[in-house]
């Protein structure tokens, strides 16, 4: 190969079409090795947008999660949930591997402090990993120059982003780079890879995923009275990354 060829083909923006992307960044090991052999640099992404699209809440889609959200706070680094559609249960984030003390929730009333929390937590350098539920907020779908600013935030702060759609987006265009759409079969979770950087996929992937009886069920004062952040406390995690 041309020396001059290959020196460009090594840049994170440009790829082959048969081959992976070249992670900009350190990926987050998923935990599971099926997924993590199909993921550019093997692993979830950090610094880009991830698009979860679940068949229907309760199938697994957080357990999907749980092994990287362990591991990061594990580290003692901050993992945010903004807008989570039924909050978060204590113990069940605890035997799930989760230290409490890195866990922050928001619960924003409006469609407006729900994006603005979630362009702050992406952009802030000291949360590690932001998950999102925002679709129902705005109504059904979160606008496209919303999900365009979500994405550009999270590549300002180079943690990882997740963030929960509905299933009949899957069609639909999406600036984000990884998008996974997940179907329950059986006590598995199947995961077909919409969209990746890098060829198309072949397949979906059966993974055993973990349910944790409890988790998303009713908001324990445990994680809320310990975790919740105001807007202060992002605003300023985010001034101190810049």
């Amino acid at each position: 190969m041309n020396p001059s060829l290959a020196q460009v083909l090594q840049r994170p923006d440009i790829r082959r079409g048969d081959a992976f992307a070249v992670a900009p960044a350190p990926t987050l090991a998923t935990g599971f090795a099926r997924l993590d052999a199909e993921l550019p640099g093997g692993g979830w992404p950090r610094g880009a947008l991830t698009e979860l699209l679940p068949e229907h809440s309760g199938i697994g889609e957080i357990g999907l999660l749980l092994p990287a959200l362990a591991a990061l706070t594990a580290a003692g680094q901050t993992v945010v949930l903004i807008a989570p559609p039924h909050g978060a249960h204590a113990p069940a984030c605890a035997a799930a591997g989760i230290r409490l003390d890195c866990l922050r929730l928001v619960f924003p009333r409006r469609s407006r402090d729900a994006l603005w929390a979630a362009v702050e937590s992406l952009r802030c350098g000291g949360v590690t990993a932001t998950l999102l539920w925002l679709d129902a907020l705005f109504r059904g779908y979160l606008p496209a120059n919303s999900l365009r600013r979500l994405h550009v935030a999270v590549g300002e702060g180079g943690g990882g982003a997740f963030c929960f759609r509905p299933p009949q987006l899957a069609a639909e265009a999406s600036p984000a780079p990884l998008r996974l759409q997940l179907q329950a079969a059986g006590e598995q979770l199947r995961v077909k890879l919409l969209k990746r950087r890098g060829p198309p996929a072949r397949q979906s992937i059966l993974l055993d995923i973990a349910r944790p009886a409890g988790f998303s069920q009713g908001v324990s004062h445990a994680v809320a009275g310990a975790a919740l952040p105001d807007a202060s406390d992002l605003r300023q995690r985010s001034r101190v990354a810049a």
